[in-house]
């Protein structure tokens, strides 16, 4: 059998194609993959839900003592906790937004990759083919009728399963390559429509958020003269201030009773796993006495095979940290000390924190690290967030126009917290800041850096 070779390289094309038609039709289409942001949003919604609840009911049992209703401030709440909402939300979606962007920008990336990758595999076993066209390898019936030398034939026909090997090597190497440029595709594919919906939830937020901040508007002016006359009575401050000494002490207890149960379900979950590792070790001693090769224990913690690894779990800094940050730690926000700590108001108690006067939006940040135990709106406190530092020491930052982390988050020293307002009915737009151990409040300017 001869070949015409001015010919050859249509044919080699035409094995090529056919090669690759074959992986095309081999690769099995691609399942529609789920949208895993809102799978996300969802998992991260339910696991704020128990929290959630539990601080509504705490809430709930402090405020049906109150037996005043008409109050300037409450008015208020519904369109302050609707503002801060939306500020979080929108703080949110920017935070996505910045992270499925650099999604995209690292697909891009690799789709490029990919693509220089399954050209040069592309012309690696076109040459591949060239060669064996050029070389003019006869098939392996033909060798064996041959009636050639055995050795020689025996030579031959290792020297072509070789040659097989290597064909089929590279082939399933351009298979995967062409698969892996397919999975980019629909992962940037999916990035890109994620984007897309980020940017319709922020439109739809900026606009609720410019409506809400009117109407806040309108009822600041009806009840500007009310909230100056309720905020400088003393019964009134007194009353806020018991209600938010309650509220600590009720996330005391609540932060306790949550202890003792992360304790009890810690020495279960050990218990569970020392016996889990007991009867796999048990197994692997019967195998070996029966002479069969035990197998490998890849998660001694998992039940079942496909039971993935236990992760990490975040707690808030160990007691003891809190203390070494004496003298070192920074204010929340820059501004103008209006008030201080242990100063007298004109009529009323003195002062159990301090008030730092700064513009609506600047930043408020965490003094320390922690995690977040409150972050709602609170009578007399507007909207309000408390961190916990461990060791019983807390930081709380009131008056805020939004709170933009979400309870059980856990922050850095420095991390944006909240945003400065005036809610709650405060006169003034700044921060109210308050540092306590043990529940109760203590002078934060003698821990600031000089």
């Amino acid at each position: 059998m001869s070949f015409n070779t001015k010919s050859s390289p249509f044919l080699i094309a035409s094995l090529l194609c056919l090669t690759l038609a074959g992986m095309a039709t081999s690769a099995a289409p691609a399942l529609a993959a789920s949208n895993a942001r809102s799978q996300q949003k969802t998992k991260a919604e339910a696991d704020r839900a128990e929290l959630q609840n539990r601080l509504k009911a705490l809430k709930n049992d402090i405020n049906k003592t109150e037996t005043a209703k008409d109050n300037a401030s409450d008015a208020l709440a519904d369109s302050e906790k609707s503002i801060s909402e939306a500020n979080r939300s929108l703080r949110d979606l920017q935070t996505e937004q910045t992270q499925t962007e650099a999604k995209v920008k690292q697909l891009t990336e690799q789709q490029q990759a990919l693509a220089d990758k399954v050209e040069k595999q592309k012309n690696q076993l076109s040459n591949f083919l060239r060669r064996q066209y050029m070389r003019g390898d006869s098939d392996r019936i033909k060798l064996l009728l041959s009636g050639d030398n055995p050795n020689r034939i025996n030579r031959e026909l290792q020297y072509m399963s070789y040659v097989s090997q290597t064909q089929a090597k590279m082939i399933d190497g351009l298979r995967i390559s062409l698969l892996a440029v397919e999975k980019n595709a629909e992962e940037a594919k999916e990035a890109k429509a994620e984007l897309d919906e980020i940017a319709d939830e922020e439109k739809s937020h900026k606009l609720a958020l410019e409506k809400e901040k009117k109407r806040h508007a309108t009822l600041l002016s009806q009840l500007a003269e009310k909230l100056y006359t309720q905020k400088k009575q003393a019964d009134s401050l007194e009353k806020d201030e018991q209600r938010l000494t309650n509220l600590v002490s009720q996330l005391n207890k609540l932060i306790e009773e949550q202890a003792k149960a992360d304790a009890a379900r810690a020495a279960l979950e050990e218990k569970q796993r020392q016996e889990r590792i007991a009867a796999a070790q048990k197994e692997r001693a019967r195998q070996a006495a029966q002479g069969k090769k035990p197998a490998k224990i890849t998660n001694p913690n998992a039940i079942d095979d496909d039971e993935p690894p236990k992760q990490a779990k975040v707690e808030t800094p160990p007691a003891g940290e809190f203390d070494k940050l004496k003298g070192q730690l920074r204010l929340p926000v820059k501004g103008e000390i209006l008030a201080k700590f242990g100063s007298k108001r004109t009529d009323g108690p003195s002062w159990k924190g301090m008030f730092i006067k700064a513009n609506a939006g600047a930043e408020i940040k965490t003094i320390a690290p922690g995690k977040i135990i409150f972050a709602d709106w609170w009578k007399g406190y507007g909207n309000m967030i408390i961190v916990d530092h461990g060791g019983s020491y807390w930081s709380l930052y009131g008056n805020n126009q939004a709170v933009l982390k979400h309870v059980g988050d856990v922050v850095k020293t420095g991390d944006v917290i909240a945003s400065a307002g005036n809610s709650g009915g405060n006169e003034e737009s700044g921060l109210y800041f308050e540092v306590r151990h043990q529940g109760r409040v203590f002078d934060p300017l003698n821990w600031i850096v000089k």
